[in-house]
C-alpha cells in the first residue's frame, strides 16, 4: 500500500513513472489506492494521468520515443482509466446537455485524452460521437454537417499534428459552418494562443478545463 503525502504529490509522480516505463500492473495499483485514499478521480485524471500523458508527449517530440512507445503508453494508460472511470462515470444522469464532436486529427493516433473528455463530457451530461483517431479534416466536416452538433472538439498529442486543425478551421469557415458550431482544440501542445490564431473558439491541454469550458457555452445564450 502506497502511503499518501498531504498534497498526495509522490502518488501523482509513481503514476507518471508507470506510464513512462509501460508498466500496467503498478499503474492499476497505484491508481486503486489513490481511490481507497480518497484522492477525487479527476484530481488522479488531471494531474497523475494526464502528467504522464504529457511526459510521454515530450518524450516523442524530442525523439527519445517512437510510434510503438506511443502505442505501449497509450495502453499503459488505458488499464488505469479502467479503475478511474466507473467513479467518474457512476454521477447522476441528467438530461442531455447538447451534442459534442470529438476526434483526433489526422496523422495522430493518440487517444488517451480525447477519451477522458470524452468520458468527462458524457459524465456531465452531453451526447458524444466519437470519430475516433487519425481523422481527417473532410470526415470532421462530414459530421458536423451531418448532426449539426453544439460543440465540435479536436485533439493531438503531437506538435506536427496542429496544422491539421488549421485545415478543418478553414474548411469550416469555408463552407460556412463556423458560425454554427462551437471549437475547441486540445492536447499536449495545445495553447490557448494557438487557438486564437486559428479561430478556435477555446484551446487547452487541460482535459477537466476543456469539459467546463463547453458546459459554459452550453448555459449561455447561443451565438
Amino acid at each position: 500500500m502506497i502511503v499518501l503525502s498531504e498534497e498526495n504529490s509522490a502518488v501523482f509522480e509513481r503514476m507518471r513513472d508507470c506510464i513512462v516505463n509501460f508498466d500496467s500492473s503498478g499503474l492499476v495499483q497505484v491508481c486503486s489506492d489513490a481511490l481507497a485514499a480518497g484522492i477525487p478521480a479527476a484530481e488522479i485524471i488531471r494531474k497523475g494521468i494526464a502528467g504522464g500523458t504529457q511526459a510521454i508527449g515530450a518524450k516523442f517530440e524530442n525523439g527519445e520515443f517512437y510510434l510503438s512507445e506511443l502505442i505501449m503508453a497509450g495502453e499503459t494508460i488505458k488499464t488505469g482509466m479502467k479503475i478511474i472511470e466507473p467513479h467518474v462515470l457512476a454521477r447522476d444522469k441528467t438530461e442531455s446537455l447538447g451534442r459534442v464532436i470529438i476526434g483526433t486529427v489526422e496523422g495522430d493516433v493518440h487517444d488517451i485524452g480525447k477519451n477522458v473528455v470524452k468520458m468527462f463530457l458524457q459524465a456531465a451530461g452531453f451526447d458524444v460521437m466519437d470519430l475516433g483517431v487519425d481523422v481527417p479534416a473532410r470526415k470532421f466536416i462530414e459530421a458536423v454537417q451531418k448532426d449539426m452538433a453544439d460543440v465540435l472538439g479536436m485533439s493531438a498529442l503531437m506538435t506536427v499534428s496542429l496544422d491539421r486543425m488549421e485545415a478543418v478551421m478553414k474548411r469550416l469557415k469555408k463552407t460556412r459552418l463556423k458560425r454554427h458550431v462551437k471549437t475547441i482544440i486540445g492536447g499536449a501542445p495545445v495553447t490557448s494562443k494557438y487557438a486564437e490564431e486559428i479561430d478556435a473558439d477555446a484551446g487547452t491541454n487541460d482535459a477537466i478545463r476543456g469539459v467546463e469550458t463547453i458546459k459554459a457555452w452550453m448555459s449561455s445564450p447561443r451565438r
